[in-house]
């Protein structure tokens, strides 16, 4: 048995040959085939994903699920089969759309397959040979060539010019170069350069490596386990959902009880009678339609979330990103465009020019006074030879980029000057991070050149001249310290600066590097998206917080967190995981809520701030697009990826993908939620006003000895037929426009709460008071037409109500009576088909109606209309401001 080696980035390299029991050259296939059955497969294991029936069965685990299968328990007792058809048909909808919802996300730790490689080459048996990527173990040599994916985590003991690209795992935008030096055992995962990742890629050279971890206990392998041990939590919308459900299921208990004790001692009716009305006052005051509404209102919300861009994997995020009151968002590729950009060249004499465009786009323009842009044709020239990247565009808009991004940029830079490859190239010089330069060797008008790009101290050092328009002249001291100048003031800036020399190459002084002619500084950067300065201003206007929590490095993060407005006055400290790691748990909390920018964090440091975060009561969205982001997605309580540039993992991990990979779409996604809540709370208010009204005409009814005002047909007619129509088109309410105007919504307010309870009591006393008057007033006409205008005051009065939950704050006619367009069709199809039942004998018979004259009709749908005037008055006197 081997003993894998813990923290073997520190590990010198005989203690690393000792421990893994290997060497060199290598494992011979008899031990690797023993080996694989210690370790197990290079594969990461989806043991918790859940099975169809699983998920299936969870769908019932539902307050109002329970409360509905109880009604249709008791009105199956009952004989009420009508409403036991439509109840179960209510729960089939609401649980085949939580099912697909689930199924769909269940599929998140599949996308971890996505990083393994099929093949890699391993020295075995002292041969290089190719294998599944599987079947590698601890003790196996990587042979790593620039381009290659690498299938385990590795320590390098044998490199040439090496980098590898690992923004995925680590955050940093940047390749990291690699050598094979042990590191401290302190040495934070971005800044183990002598250490190689599963799921990550070598950019440029050739490595040589003894893998240390395979499968579940790679760095990616960790990130999956912490994906697997963070527990579900459920949505804040099904938190509230519930509330609702528990409050109407004590509603109608209470009502229930009422209504029996209220006939049992105070009216003489039979107690198997009054049993059966109390079950139908029971099951008549829970909202059967409210869970289906609901989820109307979610998928509308939704699907208008998608056309700005943000898809909703789970629906119930819909209305959690309006109560979000924190977004932490990674910086590459969320933040920034992920690209290295040329946007600021100078040469020594000039002044500095722009450079026009983004990305890797090739569309963009040098812009700068005509001398000074003549005095970088030279820097031109060689960008357009020394570098080996290519750029390909797709045809959906997004980039393929092969080698190393900062070649990509220098490729870009001369394709926008119209500069292309016209030397034949003898010879190319990956970068080296001991000379901190790349090189190539091109043959020029019969002459051979060297050109260079690189650090620009070492450039500079090595420079004797400097190119002009009358041709090389001395670099003197003076002419140097102006590079120097111009290097410190961008780097100041957070800008990664380059030197552009060249000189004549001769064979045999192939080793010497003096003598360069210097042609110029190039400033690049990953250069902010600049649409999300805006967004962030738009989120702290409505009382968002915006925190960048980043694997890059300090001065990076500090100057793109300045850049988009994250790092406010006196806001502008960064603190790094290392500095975290110091604090004690006090401190910890303190620092999370303070600080606005954090880098250099490992996954786990991620899911560690947002757990603060929510211990201090915030509802956070999380943001990112790589491996490392995932563990903190599936912790927040809205992990929102990238859909371009965002791995697999982390669109999986998220509930909300964004298409457009543009931070901004997350602000008008948080605005949209907003008005999902409004939407849930005033089609819920709209549905429980008729059933308070209902349940309490049935109490006074009974309390005074009369019949009941309405049957059980009649009670499910009004909710779900009367209202079924109007409750959906408020859901489609477009909203004021001032959503992101106001304080983030509290996370604990519940759909009906105390602030609306005034406006419920005074609706429903007056569809209650409007509709005993006009009971008692026909009923000595008889109780099918006394029946009938309850029946018509109820419906019409809620028709009306319609407009007051349209604008709960304020006046209905502030947003226009004819503004919603479903509003109107749904009232005047709701009109039309009360008509009908009541006009046409088959009908009217079926529902036990009695022919009413049209004056009495137009009567009572007048007096019904006060239900609007009421509450217009009371908004005025006492809501409006």
């Amino acid at each position: 048995m081997i003993q894998v080696p813990e923290q073997a980035h520190s590990k010198s390299h005989d203690e690393i040959r000792s421990m893994l029991q290997t060497s060199d050259s290598g494992l011979s296939t008899k031990i690797a085939k023993q080996r694989i059955q210690q370790f197990g497969s290079n594969e990461i294991p989806d043991r918790n994903r859940k099975s169809t029936w699983y998920l299936l069965i969870r769908q019932f685990r539902n307050v109002m699920v329970y409360i509905l299968l109880l009604a249709a328990g008791i009105s199956f007792l009952t004989g009420h089969m009508v409403d036991v058809i439509v109840i179960l048909a209510i729960i089939i909808i609401n649980i085949a759309i939580g099912f697909v919802q689930e199924y769909k996300a269940e599929s998140a730790m599949l996308a971890l397959k996505g990083f393994m490689v099929p093949q890699s080459k391993v020295i075995r048996d002292g041969e290089l040979k190719t294998i599944h990527s599987k079947d590698l173990v601890p003790g196996d040599v990587l042979s790593l060539s620039a381009g290659d994916l690498i299938p385990a985590d590795a320590v390098i003991f044998k490199y040439q010019a090496a980098q590898a690209m690992e923004a995925s795992l680590t955050g940093e935008s940047l390749p990291v170069e690699k050598n094979s030096s042990p590191c401290p055992e302190e040495t934070v995962l971005a800044e183990r350069k002598n250490m190689v990742w599963k799921g990550t890629f070598l950019t440029t050279g050739d490595v040589l490596a003894w893998v240390t971890a395979t499968g579940p206990a790679t760095q990616l392998g960790m990130i999956a386990d912490s994906l697997y041990t963070i527990p579900q939590k459920d949505s804040n919308f099904k938190i509230k959902s519930d509330q609702l459900a528990r409050q109407m299921a004590m509603l109608a208990a209470i009502s229930a009880s009422i209504l029996f004790a209220v006939g049992y001692f105070f009216q003489d009716i039979p107690v198997n009678e009054l049993l059966l009305i109390a079950i139908a006052a029971l099951v008549s005051a829970i909202p059967e339609g409210l869970p289906a509404v609901l989820s109307i209102v979610l998928a509308i919300g939704s699907f208008r979330m998608s056309k700005q861009n943000a898809i909703i994997r789970e629906i119930s995020a819909a209305e959690s990103l309006g109560t979000v009151s924190t977004i932490v968002t990674d910086k590459t590729g969320t933040l920034t465009e992920n690209t290295m950009t040329i946007n600021k060249l100078w040469h020594i004499g000039n002044k500095e020019v722009s450079v026009s465009g983004k990305g890797w786009e090739e569309q963009g323009e040098i812009t700068g006074a005509t001398d000074d842009i003549a005095a970088l044709d030279p820097l031109i020239e060689i960008a357009a030879h020394c570098n080996n990247a290519a750029v390909e565009s797709r045809d959906d808009g997004s980039f393929h980029v092969a080698g190393d991004p900062t070649e990509a940029a220098f490729a870009i830079l001369a394709r926008k000057a119209g500069k292309k490859k016209e030397h034949s190239i003898q010879k190319d010089l990956p970068f080296d991070s001991k000379l901190k330069y790349r090189a190539t060797i091109v043959e020029k008008s019969g002459e051979t050149v060297k050109y260079y790009i690189g650090a620009p101290e070492i450039i500079l050092k090595n420079s004797s001249w400097y190119t002009s328009k009358t041709g090389k002249k001395p670099l003197s001291n003076k002419e140097t310290r102006l590079a120097l100048q111009q290097l410190e003031h961008w780097s100041g800036k957070s800008y990664r600066v380059l030197a552009v020399g060249f000189k004549p190459f001769d064979e045999a002084e192939s080793d010497r590097d003096d003598g360069i002619i210097f042609c110029g500084l190039a400033a690049m950067i990953d250069p902010a998206r600049p649409e999300v300065p805006g967004a962030v201003k738009n989120c702290q206007k409505a009382g968002i917080r915006v925190i960048m929590a980043t694997g890059d490095h300090a001065l990076t993060a500090l100057a793109i967190g300045k850049t988009v407005g994250i790092a406010l006055p006196g806001k502008e400290k960064v603190l790094t995981e290392k500095e975290l790691l110091q604090l004690n748990d006090e401190d910890f909390e303190k620092a999370v809520r303070e600080v606005n920018i954090f880098s250099r964090l490992s996954p786990l440091m991620k899911v560690r701030i947002a757990k603060s975060l929510q211990d201090q009561g915030e509802l956070i969205a999380m943001t990112g697009d790589g491996v490392n982001d995932a563990p903190a997605l599936r912790q927040a309580n809205v992990g929102v990826a990238m859909g371009i540039k965002g791995t697999d993992v982390a669109r999986e991990a998220a509930v909300v993908v964004l298409a457009d990979d543009n931070f901004a779409t997350i602000v008008k996604a948080v605005e949209q939620g907003r008005i999902v809540f409004n939407n849930a709370r005033r089609t819920s208010f709209f549905l429980i006003t008729t059933n308070f009204a209902e349940i309490l005409t049935l109490i006074i009814a009974i309390a005074f000895g009369h019949a009941l005002p309405l049957t059980a047909t009649q009670i499910l007619w009004i909710n779900l037929v009367t209202d079924g129509f109007c409750d959906k088109a408020l859901a489609t309410e477009p909203g004021t426009g001032n959503e992101l105007n106001s304080p983030p919504l509290d996370p604990k307010e519940k759909i009906i709460n105390r602030e609306i309870i005034p406006t419920l009591l005074v609706n429903t006393l007056f569809m209650t008071g409007l509709s005993m008057s006009g009971f008692l007033y026909y009923l000595p006409e008889g109780l099918e037409k006394a029946r009938t205008i309850v029946f018509i005051i109820l419906a019409f009065t809620q028709l009306f109500n319609v407009f007051n939950m349209r604008n709960l704050k304020g006046s209905a006619f502030k947003v226009g009576i004819f503004s919603n367009k479903w509003v109107n069709y749904a009232l005047l199809v709701s009109v039309s088909i009360q008509v009908i039942i009541i006009e046409i004998p088959y009908l009217a018979d079926l529902f036990e109606f009695h022919r009413i004259t049209f004056l009495e009709f137009l009567v009572w749908v007048s007096l019904s209309s006060f239900v609007l005037w009421i509450n217009e008055l009371y908004k005025l006197l006492f809501i409006t401001k």
